[in-house]
């Protein structure tokens, strides 16, 4: 990505409502150069959507929690299945594969602790691929919104 790329990264995450024209003004190009750039951007996957950052709790979500999983055997069927399977669960709001002690982190967001409680002996520790879970329950969350790119090493 070059510096124009970047800026407009940069703006998008900011606010990417904005119209192409704004955008294009903003950055002091052309309409059409700023729609081409920013197409290009999508075909490359560096753009991979929009969407609106809503407040778990507006969707009865009030409880948070990270639940760290093991399962066994470790094979490339057993974690492409659970990992499928815990992306369909509607508690879970992610899902990550761990290296490590760990095999997989959920994040997970629930109505309150009755239901997060439920939620672990319901959904998870009846599978037989799961020899071990910990749950740690999110007070608070501070997330950046705008990450910015790294330096190359």
């Amino acid at each position: 990505m070059d510096e124009l790329d970047s800026a407009i990264v940069r703006l998008l995450q900011a606010d990417a409502r904005q119209s192409n024209r704004e955008l294009a003004r903003k950055l002091g190009i052309a309409p059409s150069t700023c729609l081409e750039r920013v197409r290009a951007l999508t075909r490359r996957g560096v753009i991979r959507g929009y969407h609106a950052d809503i407040d778990p709790a507006a969707l009865n979500r009030g409880v948070q929690a990270m639940v760290s999983v093991q399962v066994r055997p470790l094979s490339r069927a057993v974690i492409n299945a659970f990992k499928a399977s815990a992306a369909d669960m509607p508690e879970v709001l992610s899902v990550f594969v761990l290296a490590g002690g760990d095999d997989f982190l959920l994040h997970v967001a629930v109505q309150d602790l009755d239901h997060l409680h439920a939620f672990l002996l319901d959904s998870l520790s009846k599978r037989k691929e799961i020899v071990g879970f910990r749950t740690s329950v999110v007070y608070q969350q501070v997330q950046k919104t705008i990450p910015t790119p790294l330096p190359p090493p």
